[in-house]
């Protein structure tokens, strides 16, 4: 799977120590740059450190059931995603869905969600739902363009004095 400029892009399982920690190092990346603006400097290293760290992403791995992909293009890591599937309601909850700075607007959200939508129906679950903060007006519009529908709001205390403000997206294959 390519995006229509063709660069090299795969999808890599995160399973190994090495791999934990690139995703952790992108994350802590790309969500400095994005979310200061949104949510401010202490809430991000807040929740970095409680949803993005290295640990968590291996706790996520080992004991919750999380499936992590690191997107590549050639030899770089572009973003990362994260699947939580949910069987019992046919469901797949989009933990994580995250591009770098400079990979974005060049298809690659497009080709993960195509590799995304083909294990969900090779797992026979019918709908995509993700998390995304209200006043994350960039990456609403892309999962608006990518197919998704605002389905509800969503408050979520995240502990430290901090909740989540979020639209609960939904995508039906």
């Amino acid at each position: 799977m390519r995006p229509s400029n063709m660069e090299e892009f795969s999808l890599h399982s995160v399973t190994t120590s090495e791999d934990i920690n690139s995703t952790a190092e992108l994350a802590d990346s790309i969500w400095t740059e994005h979310y200061v603006p949104i949510i401010g400097r202490d809430q991000t290293r807040y929740m970095i450190e409680k949803f993005q760290s290295a640990d968590a992403i291996h706790s996520q791995i080992e004991q919750e059931n999380y499936l992590y992909y690191l997107l590549k293009v050639g030899q770089a890591s572009a973003g990362y995603i994260s699947l939580h599937f949910e069987p019992e309601s046919h469901v797949m909850f989009l933990s994580k869905f995250y591009v770098e700075k400079s990979f974005r607007g060049r298809g690659f959200s497009r080709a993960a969600l195509q590799f995304i939508e083909e294990i969900c129906r090779q797992e026979s679950l019918t709908t995509i739902y993700l998390t995304v903060n209200k006043q994350n007006f960039s990456s609403l519009a892309v999962y608006e363009k990518l197919g998704f529908v605002r389905a509800r709001e969503m408050i979520t205390d995240i502990g430290n004095g901090y909740a989540m403000d979020d639209y609960v997206m939904e995508k039906y294959l």
